[in-house]
């Protein structure tokens, strides 16, 4: 469940989620361009902090703070446009972007849903296609191009994340996609057989991602190493993430896992 808004010295203070795709299959593209995706989304307790307060501009902070846009170029500040609102925005940027775990999309979330303002679909896949997904921030299967969400009910995963610093496009990625009419989910995970379940699925942008940087294949095959059960990359990358049997297992992994360059986060996923 999103962190509920409290008030602090700074302002308002709503937490961003990071989200991670556990799944991507790749099952179409329209005639516009865009791609069909369906997709399974948990949440993470690690993420982005914003700061709300009366006002306009934004100010951005933190261990990433290089590089964040803060012009009109920014999604937090596209999304309040969109919903006819102003304020003074503080990010403590904490997620490595891009990252393919959805920093920006998960920030401009949040700042609409601390104000409690719903713009439509439409609107919100303007500004991307995550948009949809992040604002509630809970465990949710994501379809077409993000119009698509439906909540699902997920058993709290232990993980660790892993951005290996290395820039990744997008836009990079999916020219070197060679198939994109591949096979949806035919199911969704039962509780209590989460783990075996994504066993079986795929990341289809992990192969071309890695195409494109090669040092993700290495993140992976160290999460592998350092005893995930299960090893993929999230979204477009270049975050790829490990599922442990244990919150113990998981903090241990981490440390194995510390290399300079290399952002690296115990967390949980619901």
């Amino acid at each position: 469940m999103p962190h509920k808004p409290r008030k602090s010295d700074h302002g308002l203070h709503v937490f961003a989620p990071a989200k991670v795709n556990l799944t991507l299959h790749v099952t179409g593209r329209r005639a516009d361009g865009y791609h069909l995706l369906d997709s399974l989304v948990a949440f993470a307790d690690v993420g982005d902090d914003l700061y709300l307060s009366p006002g306009r501009g934004l100010t951005v902070t933190g261990p990433f703070a290089a590089g964040v846009p803060t012009d009109d170029r920014n999604l937090i500040l596209r999304a309040l446009s969109l919903a006819g609102v102003e304020r003074s925005v503080r990010l403590d940027k904490h997620l490595p972007h891009p990252g393919g775990i959805g920093g920006g999309s998960s920030d401009a979330a949040a700042a609409l849903r601390v104000l409690d303002v719903v713009p439509q679909t439409a609107d919100l896949l303007r500004l991307g296609a995550d948009l949809p997904v992040c604002l509630p921030a809970i465990a949710a299967r994501m379809r077409g191009i993000g119009e698509v969400v439906e909540p699902v009910r997920l058993s709290s995963l232990h993980a660790v994340l892993l951005h290996p610093g290395v820039a990744c496009p997008t836009g990079a990625v999916f020219a070197a996609l060679k198939t994109t009419d591949n096979p949806g989910h035919d199911s969704m995970p039962t509780e209590d057989g989460v783990i075996d379940w994504l066993a079986a699925q795929r990341n289809d942008l992990e192969r071309p991602a890695i195409s494109v940087a090669p040092e993700i294949e290495t993140a992976l095959a160290a999460l592998r190493d350092a005893g995930a059960r299960i090893a993929r990359m999230s979204g477009s990358g270049a975050t790829c993430f490990g599922l442990f049997p244990t919150a113990q297992a998981a903090a241990d992994g981490a440390l194995a896992l510390d290399r300079p360059g290399w952002w690296v986060r115990a967390c949980t996923l619901s």
